[in-house]
């Protein structure tokens, strides 16, 4: 299936799950289906459990979460601690100064 036709089976709406990524017309979040599969799960088994799921809706969840990795900028956890501390550090002097 075409990468378009996938992610059409995902929807944000702040109204649902609190904006979370879902798959259209359910409460199914991205997250909790690779929950599933990140613990075993396998797709058979969350379709059976899901009555109306699709393959295609799980393969769209996974193609979500690899297209929504891939434009995410990373930091090593150490540098990302550093910043974390700098910022807190630099709370505390603006709040100091007030």
């Amino acid at each position: 299936m075409k990468r378009n036709r996938l992610l059409e089976r995902i929807e944000l709406n702040p109204r649902i799950m609190l904006g979370k990524p879902v798959i259209k017309g359910t409460r199914l979040t991205v997250q909790y289906i690779l929950n599933l599969l990140a613990h075993g799960t396998t797709i058979d088994e969350i379709l059976s459990e899901y009555e109306g799921l699709t393959k295609e809706d799980v393969l769209a969840c996974l193609l979500y979460a690899s297209e929504t990795l891939e434009n995410t900028t990373f930091m090593p956890l150490g540098e990302a601690v550093q910043e974390r501390q700098l910022n807190k550090g630099n709370e505390m002097d603006s709040s100091v100064q007030e």
